[in-house]
């Protein structure tokens, strides 16, 4: 192969080649795979080799479909690229892997193969136990895992047959044989009260627990606060301030003040909780808080970043405490500008605790004689300026419905909900986008000099790649809402277009559609923008107990309240794009686990409408069918292709939907359709539907 590095050679023609007898050939032919699997020969096309040198190489995190087969997620802007089942070698659902490319056929998208896994993803899988008679085995709950874990007897941890296990993965060198495994822990039968959530927890290896060091760190910080600390700071006790947050909150991160200004101005006051204070540069509780990365907030329990002590006591702004804040106050005008702003370490004192409900009662009624109440109507007035104003910039407006399910003292989920976005909740929302953008603002405009601007960690949202804006343009324009093709893709004229579909029966299905077209937002140590907010400089500040980057912030605040030493601090680029790294990891582990462990309550709570009719919408469209949202409930559930029995369908990619061969008769996303609930497995977390 080093003689003739750009031909690729059969097995059989290799074997003549080297005089290889026919009785050798089958373990010539084994040799020359094992050598592909293991990297040293490159495996193209067709059962044909060749040289390794020749062969291109991408690294990335597999994203493998339940299909069982995957794809290699690239750098942003980049096609991802195909890998069969059959060259996914032992590589796992979001494994970083190196991919070995096949050259590319003319109108094909790129295809690899598996060559080698750089790291495991995931460290614990979870499954169902079942024994034979001489050996066990668990039963992925996950069907992206395509194999049964064998498990040896003296590896069993007295698991009986049916339990709810965490194994994890001992041995597995050859794809075409079973991983083998060792069970780490027994959660106990499937019914069993709480067993669900914990699967979940245990699958995407969240930290239930903190380190008894950790523990420790935490339960030695003083609950007082020092009379120096407070005389240092600017004292803001006396201020009327106030949470607002949701019923269930356990923690409170932020406080908001307003008062009106002889010059018809308003000093609106951001005062979120300074963890740093509490919590130094690489303490035990700083570094598990790193490894964190964020708080998690599954269906029935929050994983916190930090320990109880912290999140929900001594740094939660809780009514009638003095508590050590960050603040930005900002003075706004009438028409929405910051015209002046004081980034300060604070002390306040919160006045109450409201829920988002209770400040939306007092916005119904407007002559509410309620305490705080004329606060409150200030604070919805600037807040509507403040929506109209950024919208008017070019800040999209996204109004994606989410969902609660309310669950028995037994965790059996009894309602699903839509949550409601009240004009509350979006007061809070525009505040805190505020108070971003201005301390953003802040480092990158009035702390820079000559260009250059001092290190620091920002939340960026890059424009969306050309090829999927053309395909959503394609796409839409199909279904009778053209997006204008000669103009370029801004922020304003996608939050223009958003505002145009307000009403129609495809606005959530195109809002859904335009999301995925986009770039997802991450964390960066170089400031990118933010597209899909219309900002040139934005952060996150106001949640410094529940995500790290926020805390990291705070940092970089207080240091650069001393002043700036540019030679100094690029130091601080290495920390910050470690973190930035760690915090995005994080934060898509986190995301991915809420929605699982809502998906299965949401399985769960379907049982109960087994032979029911709903209402719903084609959420999705794939080659083995559609994909129905229930309208009333938000629950997805698969109308599979084999019961679209009135036609051979076959699938139109580019323009989302199912066409019949005879009858031309479509099904595409966006359409309305009503179900029957036909099928409900748990342990697969699938409803299915089929068309009435």
């Amino acid at each position: 192969m080093a003689t003739y590095p750009d031909r690729t050679f059969k097995p059989k023609e290799m074997a003549r080649k080297l005089g290889v007898p026919k009785t050798d050939y089958a373990e010539f032919r084994d040799l020359i795979k094992a050598a592909a699997r293991k990297g040293v020969i490159a495996k193209h096309r067709g059962n044909n080799f060749g040289s390794i040198r020749k062969v291109a190489t991408l690294q990335g995190d597999l994203q493998v479909k339940t299909q069982g087969y995957g794809f290699l997620i690239t750098p942003e802007g980049q096609d991802d690229v195909f890998i069969s089942q059959k060259n996914m070698s032992t590589a796992m659902h979001g494994d970083t892997v190196d991919v070995q490319l096949y050259a590319e056929a003319k109108g094909r998208s790129k295809e690899g193969r598996v060559v080698r896994i750089v790291r495991r993803a995931r460290q614990n899988i979870v499954g169902t136990y079942e024994e034979t008679r001489n050996y066990g085995f668990v039963v992925p709950d996950d069907l992206k895992m395509p194999r049964d874990i064998f498990v040896p007897r003296e590896d069993s941890k007295k698991a009986k047959h049916g339990h709810k296990v965490v194994v994890q993965v001992v041995d597995w060198a050859d794809e075409r044989s079973n991983p083998i495994g060792k069970i780490d822990e027994v959660l106990g039968f499937p019914q069993d009260p709480g067993v669900d959530v914990m699967s979940v927890v245990k699958s995407f290896d969240l930290p239930i627990n903190f380190p008894k060091p950790v523990e420790q760190e935490a339960a030695n910080v003083s609950l007082t606060i020092p009379p120096e600390e407070i005389k240092r700071r600017l004292d803001l006790r006396k201020q009327v301030c106030f949470t607002i947050d949701p019923k269930d909150a356990k923690d409170y991160d932020d406080a908001v003040s307003i008062e009106a200004l002889a010059n018809k101005n308003f000093r609106l006051g951001v005062h979120i909780a300074d963890v740093s204070y509490y919590v130094s540069p690489k303490t035990k509780v700083d570094r598990e808080a790193l490894n964190r990365g964020t708080s998690v907030y599954l269906v029935d329990r929050v994983v916190p970043m930090l320990p109880e002590k912290l999140s929900n006591h001594i740094c939660s702004l809780r009514p009638e405490e003095d508590r050590l804040t960050m603040s930005c106050i900002m003075e706004v005008t009438a028409a929405g500008d910051v015209v002046d702003y004081k980034i300060a370490e604070t002390v306040i004192n919160s006045k109450r605790r409201f829920t988002y409900e209770e400040v939306q009662t007092i916005f119904d009624k407007p002559k509410s004689r309620m305490k705080f109440a004329k606060d409150l109507h200030l604070m919805h007035g600037l807040s509507q300026t403040l929506i109209r104003r950024r919208q008017e910039l070019g800040s999209l407006d996204f109004d994606i419905p989410e969902v609660k399910v309310d669950l028995d003292d037994k965790g059996v989920p009894v309602a699903i909900r839509k949550r409601l976005r009240q004009a509350s909740n979006r007061m809070i929302e525009e505040f805190m986008l505020l108070a971003n953008r201005t301390v953003t603002e802040h480092v990158a405009l009035k702390l820079g000099e000559n260009g250059r601007v001092p290190p620091f960690l920002y939340r960026v949202h890059e424009e969306p790649a050309e090829a999927k804006m053309d395909d959503f343009r394609k796409f839409v324009t199909a279904l009778g809402y053209p997006l204008d093709p000669h103009k370029k893709v801004t922020g304003k004229l996608l939050g223009e277009y958003l505002v145009k579909l307000k009403g129609k029966p495809e606005e959530g299905m195109i809002e859904g559609l335009l999301l995925r077209s986009m770039m997802k937002a991450k964390y960066a140590s170089n400031c990118l923008g933010h597209f899909g907010l219309g900002f040139k400089h934005y952060t996150h500040f106001t949640s410094p107990i529940r995500r790290y980057p926020d805390l990291a912030v705070h940092r970089l605040l207080k240091k650069y309240a001393h002043g700036v030493d540019f030679e100094k601090n690029k130091q601080e680029l290495t920390a910050l794009d470690t973190i930035a790294q760690k915090s995005n990891d994080r934060e898509v582990v986190a995301l991915e686990a809420e929605r699982e462990s809502i998906k299965m309550k949401k399985v769960e709570y379907m049982q109960r409408h087994l032979g029911d009719e709903f209402d719903g919408v084609i959420s999705g469209v794939v080659a083995f069918g559609i994909f129905v949202e229930i309208t009333e409930l938000l629950v997805d559930g698969l109308v599979h292709i084999s019961d679209l029995a009135d036609d051979y369908y076959h699938h139109d990619e580019k323009q989302y939907q199912l066409v019949g061969n005879a009858t031309g008769k479509t099904y595409r996303l966006g359409d309305p359709v009503r179900v029957r609930v036909v099928r409900v497995s748990v342990s697969e977390r699938v409803v299915d539907f089929t068309l009435v």
